[in-house]
């Protein structure tokens, strides 16, 4: 007795697909036009502040752009924001800084800017990135070529915006002896880094944790015995 054959119908190859591409085009048609829209809507709001001759964002265009924020020049959210876009040079953006930082933070409109910098600092204050951020902030106020130092009073303006909402009353008591001292006239990175670390590790009350011997910077050997001997004096 011969087999019998199978009542189905043989499907042919490809019946299926074909007829579900012309949607699948259609959402990628969609979505690359959504993007395409969102990339020209960045660019827009990029020229309302950039200088048409430099094609970039000069002081100028920061200053109006931190006025649109209602942001002091000085608010730690700026450099927040110039940290997010990468930003090379202080007090300038560049289009393409401009874009990463926007399209990363998935804005393309003032407002829309305005309410991501709550989130934008809630992500630079978590430890990994805020250790990079500070890192940040020191190589952006570098503002000449080679430059490797920062001078004392950019320091502690620059401490005062970056530690000073973690850190005050450290900051406020490192400022006060940096002024008050006479051996240095620049901070360089590897003290600037080890303020921080100062910061996190050692008890301001009575230092009795700082251990010289750990290759802190002779600046912070100096600050502690600034300290105590303030504090004798009390």
């Amino acid at each position: 007795m011969p087999p019998r054959q199978s009542k189905r119908k043989a499907t042919k190859t490809g019946d299926s697909t074909p007829s579900k591409l012309p949607h699948l085009d259609n959402i990628r048609s969609a979505s690359s036009k959504a993007a395409s829209k969102k990339n020209d809507n960045v660019d827009e709001f990029f020229r309302t502040y950039a200088n048409s001759l430099s094609d970039m964002i000069e002081p100028e265009g920061v200053e109006r752009l931190c006025s649109d924020l209602n942001l002091d020049p000085t608010d730690v959210k700026v450099l927040m924001l110039a940290w997010k876009m990468k930003a090379e040079k202080q007090g300038y953006f560049t289009q393409d800084e401009w874009q990463r930082g926007l399209k990363a933070l998935k804005v393309d409109t003032i407002n829309k800017l305005k309410k991501s910098l709550p989130g934008l600092e809630k992500e630079v204050l978590k430890p990994d990135n805020f250790e990079d951020f500070y890192l940040y902030a020191f190589r952006y106020s570098l503002i000449e070529d080679k430059q490797k130092c920062i001078d004392i009073e950019t320091a502690c303006i620059l401490l005062d915006i970056v530690l000073g909402s973690q850190f005050q009353i450290h900051v406020d008591l490192f400022k006060e002896f940096l002024q008050a001292q006479r051996d240095y006239k620049v901070i360089n990175m590897d003290q600037w880094v080890n303020f921080y670390r100062f910061c996190k590790e050692i008890r301001f009350s009575d230092f009795e944790d700082y251990d010289a011997s750990q290759a802190w910077p002779l600046i912070l050997d100096n600050f502690v015995d600034w300290m105590k001997e303030k504090t004798s004096q009390c």
